[in-house]
């Protein structure tokens, strides 16, 4: 049997040390994957004169799994997000935001244990009829959702629920307002769940989502809701167990994915050995699960959560005064 190769995007600012941490945590842990290495975002478009080269396409085509750090797209100067560019170029649907509480971060919950299930291609993100007048006074934006988009993702909430034995799913809308675009997409979601006996479906308002999140976060067990709303939910619930240094991201298609740190590349501190490379080691294990590679994936979740609960090494974010090699380091430990 071939060894898997994962296409690996170290990207930009703390992009490279927290990237190598997660690759080094992955080999102590046994996973036996050849690794190719290319480049997106700012350290592309120097070399390359592009942010996103066809190389880099072609790699994540190849292989089908990709760890990537955080990458810089420069912001007003025309050029469109390099990770909106990647799930509309790979039909990347399902956007898979786990938290999960760790014993020692300074969180303000405990026990909580949230999946975000984010459309990843439609709605406000669509990149349709974005339109400013000539006179600068007026601009508009058209969101668009499909039923057929909205069926997949809400199968994939409701496959996944039944998978990772949970309980319920969370519908999360605007239908009382935005009676067509999120009426469709609860309207959809509501004919999927029919499918579902065994998981309770709910159906929460967004803003209503926002407040229940923070006053009684561990009523929630799996979210599914369209773009931009799974945006913004997304990074509440990172809040929810210590910031987004904690949270990983997977972005899913049907037969390529991307795995990735969900926080930005933090330019002021990179090359200053600070950054706290959890983000990324968990979006690993996102990988691994996704590989069925349960056993490994398993195993670098107890290093991890042993490491940050003792507060050995841990990172000045989770209270401590230590740096990227020195938590990686005791993760590596304990493999």
């Amino acid at each position: 049997m071939s060894k898997q190769t994962i296409t690996v995007i170290k990207g930009d600012g703390i992009g490279p040390s927290i990237v190598e941490a997660a690759i080094q945590v992955l080999e102590k842990a046994g996973c036996d994957f050849n690794y190719e290495y290319v480049d997106a975002g700012l350290t592309a478009l120097e070399k390359t004169g592009e942010l996103l080269p066809q190389a880099t396409l072609d790699a994540i085509a190849r292989n089908k799994i990709t760890l990537k750090g955080p990458l810089t797209t420069p912001v007003g100067e025309g050029f469109t997000s390099i990770n909106v560019t990647l799930r509309k170029k790979f039909n990347l649907y399902a956007n898979v935001r786990p938290v999960i509480s760790f014993k020692g971060t300074k969180a303000r919950y405990e026990n909580i244990d949230i999946i975000t299930i984010r459309e990843n291609t439609e709605g406000m993100y669509s990149g349709h009829g974005q339109i400013v007048s000539e006179d600068g006074q007026t601009a508009q934006a058209s969101s668009i959702v499909t039923k057929e988009g909205a069926r997949r993702i809400a199968e994939f909430a409701f496959e996944t629920a039944r998978r990772e034995k949970r309980k319920k799913v969370t519908i999360v809308h605007k239908a009382n307002i935005l009676k067509s675009t999120s009426g469709l997409f609860l309207k959809t979601a509501r004919e999927v769940a029919q499918n579902y006996p065994d998981i309770e479906a709910q159906e929460m308002i967004v803003d209503n989502t926002c407040m229940q999140l923070v006053m009684n976060p561990q009523q929630f067990d799996v979210i599914v809701t369209t773009n931009l709303f799974g945006d913004i939910l997304s990074d509440l619930c990172a809040g929810l167990v210590g910031g987004l240094g904690m949270a990983p991201g997977a972005n899913i298609g049907t037969d390529c994915a991307i795995f990735e740190a969900v926080h930005g590349s933090a330019p002021d501190i990179a090359g200053k050995n600070l950054a706290n490379p959890s983000s990324v080691i968990l979006a690993s294990i996102q990988m691994l699960e996704y590989l069925e590679m349960k056993d490994k994936a398993e195993k670098i979740l107890a290093a991890v959560s042993d490491v940050i609960a003792s507060g050995d090494r841990t990172t000045r974010d989770l209270g401590g005064s230590f740096g990227t090699t020195d938590f990686t380091q005791a993760v590596l430990e304990r493999l």
